[in-house]
């Protein structure tokens, strides 16, 4: 594209109503490039909204939308959880974020002996259709996205979330959202399953194939590569492997008949943003180059919305420290600051204090308003890629790319992503890793303030931490088996027969989980007809 059309095409597009001045009242140009614009700049660069997007998706980025604020919660009982999302929009979120317990994301009711001393400690507990109701009851999600950190149960989650919006008379085509549901970073790294491989790849195709067709706004699919990062891979890794596990659902949905530029557009992605400040937003801008570039070359996407990737953007779990846990602030910052910079379309910030308990309110408002004064107050929002141009940064976005291109390399000649999952491969690639980072860490090569470098002996821990209570658990068991009492059981055994049935054949499992959820089928209950057919996965002990 030329610079002459790109403007025209920006010309047609609003601006937020706020100054884009400089502090110094001076005026900030939209986008800054070359004066001369040769080949190789629009080969490897072009401008934003243009392939291969290195650049940005958007033609405007931020000076049109800013970035949605999607703080990641969940706690206790649907009930509390509710309460925190309320409290959060009321001070300036854009958008839920959804963090279940252990017994929830491994497909356990609330009474399964499994989930006894886990209800609600890491997460919200949803046990049924009925949690869901209360977990957004007097919250419009027809005007607001909100995003499911779920995996194995996702398909249960995805259906509970369909058949609420349907009960409270929301058309599908409306809703919008997103579900993690990366099924193969589980195996590679957060060790969340249920299913095998290439039985959890056809839920997660059937997912895609469901979505495509009734909830088109919606993204069945966020393609983590957070996780991968948090267990110790470089950020070269956590591009690969995520990209990989990208590529990975696209051949599957194109092995079912799906043509490419139909599912393509609603693939999602989720990065981390760790402390190395540069090397991660060359990361982010090497994923939309890598993406954009295979999408068309070896799938054939012809639709721009296919080629652009989408991401959101956490800040580093792995990076904060139980010791002088307010210098998680400074470290979430920072973090937060090179998601922006490197184009992320919605951003979490951790709180500080995540070391030692779930966030506080206190602790929670504090990582929120830390996003808001990057939006507001730096004026780092104001231009397109404001980075862009700077040798350093064009130089590792190429070294990126190219250790990335390495492994697809590697990963194809190991015989692909599932086999490498199977074999281990992504696993020892990251402990390799992990061990490298650590070993550093322990010889003082690497500083981690507070923990091996300026350590406060005797430190007392001065802030707030939240408590869950007691009382969550009984709680959520008494619900369940008001749901129990009140349902129609028959018709519940009915469904997941069925459901069981449809298992062993080829037919898309969507509509008959969907109407099992409408009649209060359980988490667990669901998860298990399936798990009678699929069986469960047993890892490889490969390191």
């Amino acid at each position: 594209m030329s610079k002459e059309n790109w403007k025209k095409k920006l010309a047609d597009l609003k601006e937020r109503d706020y100054s884009l001045k400089s502090a110094s009242d001076i005026d900030v140009d939209p986008l800054y490039y070359p004066d001369n614009i040769d080949e190789d700049y629009l080969d490897n660069l072009n401008f934003p909204g243009e392939f291969p997007y290195t650049r940005g998706i958007h033609a405007n980025q931020y000076r049109g939308r800013l970035w949605t604020m999607r703080q990641f919660a969940g706690y206790g009982s649907p009930k509390e959880t509710n309460e925190r999302y309320k409290y959060l929009l009321e001070k300036g979120q854009t958008g839920l974020s959804v963090a279940f317990d252990m017994p929830t994301l491994m497909g356990y009711d609330c009474d399964h002996d499994i989930s006894d001393g886990e209800i609600g400690h890491c997460g919200v507990n949803i046990t049924s259709l009925k949690d869901m109701e209360i977990l957004f009851e007097d919250i419009d999600l027809s005007k607001i996205s909100v995003s499911m950190t779920i995996n194995g149960p996702a398909v249960v989650l995805y259906a509970y979330y369909v058949a609420l919006a349907q009960k409270r008379g929301y058309p599908l085509d409306k809703i919008n959202g997103t579900l993690q549901n990366d099924i193969l970073k589980e195996y590679i790294a957060q060790k969340e399953w249920i299913y095998p491989p290439k039985e959890s790849l056809r839920i997660i195709t059937d997912m895609i194939e469901y979505s495509t067709e009734n909830t088109p706004k919606y993204n069945t699919i966020s393609v983590s590569g957070y996780h991968i990062r948090e267990a110790g891979s470089t950020a070269a890794q956590e591009l690969a492997f995520t990209l990989s596990n990208g590529f990975c659902y696209v051949e599957n949905a194109i092995e079912r008949g799906m043509d490419v530029d139909d599912f393509a557009p609603r693939l999602s992605f989720f990065f981390n943003s760790h402390l190395d400040f540069f090397e991660e937003i060359a990361k982010y801008r090497a994923a939309r180059r890598i993406w954009a570039r295979r999408m068309k070359d070896k799938y054939g996407a012809k639709s721009e919305r296919s080629l652009k990737l989408r991401f959101h953007t956490q800040t580093a779990g792995f990076t904060l420290t139980a010791q002088q846990p307010e210098n998680n602030i400074a470290r979430t910052a920072i973090q937060a600051l090179a998601g922006v910079l490197g184009g992320t379309q919605s951003l979490h910030t951790n709180s500080m204090d995540e070391t030692l308990a779930l966030p506080s309110e206190k602790a929670a408002k504090i990582a929120l308003r830390t996003q808001q004064v990057i939006a507001y107050e730096t004026g780092v929002a104001n231009t397109v890629d404001p980075l862009g141009g700077s040798w350093y940064i064009e130089k590792l976005t190429d070294d990126i790319e190219k250790l990335a291109n390495d492994y697809f390399d590697e990963i194809e000649r190991e015989g692909g992503t599932v086999k490498c999952v199977e074999n281990g491969y992504f696993l020892k690639e990251i402990s390799k890793a992990s061990s490298r980072y650590q070993e550093r860490v322990d010889k003082g090569e690497r500083y981690i303030v507070g923990v091996n470098k300026f350590v406060d002996e005797n430190e007392e821990i001065d802030i707030p931490i939240l408590e869950i209570r007691d009382e969550v658990q009984n709680e959520q068991i008494a619900r369940l088996k008001e749901v129990k009492d009140s349902r129609d059981n028959q018709k519940v055994k009915e469904l997941l027969s069925k459901l069981e049935e449809l298992s062993s054949t080829e037919q898309n499992l969507m509509p008959v989980i969907i109407e099992a959820a409408k009649e209060y089928a359980t988490l667990g209950e669901i998860i298990d007809a399936m798990k009678n057919v699929f069986g469960d996965w047993q890892e490889l002990n490969v390191i």
